[in-house]
């Protein structure tokens, strides 16, 4: 193994993208496979995804689109950011739908309007939106702001003002949910659901994907590549944030923040040759340390997968599993990538 090696299952992704489907069934289930697929690879990932069932893919940018263009010619693409200036002969060429969040409509696109009902950032109001020529518009879109969390009343309130929308726009795509919303708010499915996250195998409310059927499609490995004993007052890593209280051995991994174990992973939990192991002392750029049992150098150690869940690691660090994923580096002079169809 290299320093690391990161796997992805494209048969989870094509899997879960069946239990998506039925789970929105009757609406579209669209794709949404920006951001390189959430770390997972934007091209295998939406062709796992098509094959599971979705009808459309979602992108942030143009560039995106036109990247996935090349590989997938009859597919629809929609570009979900605002185009960029000089950006709109190339997503002509490349025949990408794109998000109008303002009511300047370029030419030669088919448009999906989309209005702000709560999100705050981009999107244009209802009255705007109606200012724009029809010729060219197939769509009316909005985002939920709240609909992973607890309290339903924001979430709810959008999904009444995006009704508003729809129904200005006849015969046109209505398409508000996201995974959470898809998962959680029948009424915000309307014509089609944008499901990213729980595409991935990942919850959108932070807990065990597991509860909706999902399969985390993505596995991080490296190994045990120096072992010691600290002895009491002993520590390890910089500013002395783990000191030994009594005889403690532990493991070097080759891995740090600069490949996307955050340094403030200290405390979360791996698995050395299939043990819960505790990280301690401060993560490095390019190590971390591991308390160890009698697991040789050499061990496995499972960063994500096998249990281990980017939703744990989100927890420790406060934030959330988009963010754990997202910022996994695959350079391939740190990490080993492959792809699996399992």
């Amino acid at each position: 193994m290299r320093r690391s090696r990161i796997t992805v299952d494209l048969g989870a992704i094509r899997r879960n993208a069946v239990v998506l489907r039925d789970a929105v069934d009757p609406v579209e289930l669209w794709a949404v496979v920006k951001a390189d697929a959430y770390g997972h690879g934007a091209v295998g990932a939406a062709r796992a995804a098509l094959a599971g069932g979705a009808s459309a893919l979602c992108v942030a940018t143009a560039r995106e689109g036109e990247d996935l263009r090349e590989a997938f010619p009859s597919a629809r693409i929609l570009v979900m950011g605002p185009l960029s200036p000089g950006e709109e002969a190339g997503a002509r060429d490349a025949r990408l739908e794109v998000a109008l969040t303002s009511p300047e409509a370029p030419a030669g696109l088919d448009l999906h309007l989309k209005v702000d009902t709560g999100m705050g950032r981009w999107g244009m109001s209802l009255e705007e939106a109606l200012a724009v020529p029809r010729e060219r518009v197939v769509g009316v879109m909005s985002h939920l702001a709240t609909a992973d969390e607890a309290d339903e009343s924001f979430a709810r309130a959008q999904i009444e003002r995006f009704r508003e929308v729809a129904a200005a726009f006849p015969g046109t795509t209505a398409h508000l949910a996201n995974s959470a919303g898809a998962l959680r708010f029948p009424e915000a499915r309307f014509d089609a659901a944008r499901c990213g996250i729980a595409l991935y195998g990942l919850s959108p409310f932070g807990d065990d994907p597991a509860r909706y059927g999902l399969e985390p499609a993505l596995a991080w490995r490296s190994y045990v590549a120096h072992a010691r004993v600290l002895e009491p007052g002993e520590s390890t890593g910089y500013g002395r944030r783990f000191m030994a209280e009594e005889p403690t051995r532990v493991g070097i991994v080759p891995v740090g923040y600069a490949d996307g174990f955050r340094r403030g992973l200290t405390g979360t939990e791996v698995l050395v040759a299939g043990i819960r192991r505790r990280v301690v002392g401060t993560v490095s750029m390019d190590s971390l340390a591991v308390e160890l049992g009698d697991e040789p150098v050499g061990a496995e150690v499972t960063l994500i997968g096998d249990g281990v869940l980017a939703e744990e690691h989100a927890r420790v660090l406060g934030t959330i599993n988009y963010e754990i994923t997202c910022g996994l580096s695959r350079d391939r002079t740190r990490a080993e990538v492959s792809v699996a169809d399992g």
